[in-house]
């Protein structure tokens, strides 16, 4: 703070941010999901486009790597499974055929 600003009696005081790894966990947007029905129930599916793949993560229908940088779907049940408190949590990293051909 500039000393003129302290000689003339100006003092400001900014509110402190809560820390973010003290807040609750942000869900993920479902604004450009879609919902699909599969043989184990209802999930929900968000496209990544490649540009916004920023690290590697392994497919559940191939156990491939699904590199950063490629385009693939997120999805998640709709409802939580047994001992997860939000259904999100369960997330998981397609490849797009991958998820398509799953039945």
């Amino acid at each position: 703070m500039p000393w003129s600003l302290i000689e003339h009696g100006i003092v400001t005081v900014m509110a402190r941010r809560p820390s973010k790894h003290l807040r609750a966990p942000r869900p993920l947007s479902a604004g450009h999901a879609t919902s699909v029905d599969k043989s184990d129930g209802r999930w929900i599916v968000r496209s990544v486009p490649g540009a916004a793949a920023t690290k590697p993560y392994r497919c559940p229908g191939c156990d491939h790597p699904v590199a950063a940088g490629t385009p693939h779907v997120v999805a998640w049940p709709s409802t939580p499974e047994l001992g997860l408190d939000h259904a999100v949590d369960a997330r998981r990293h397609w490849h797009t055929a991958c998820w398509e051909r799953r039945r």
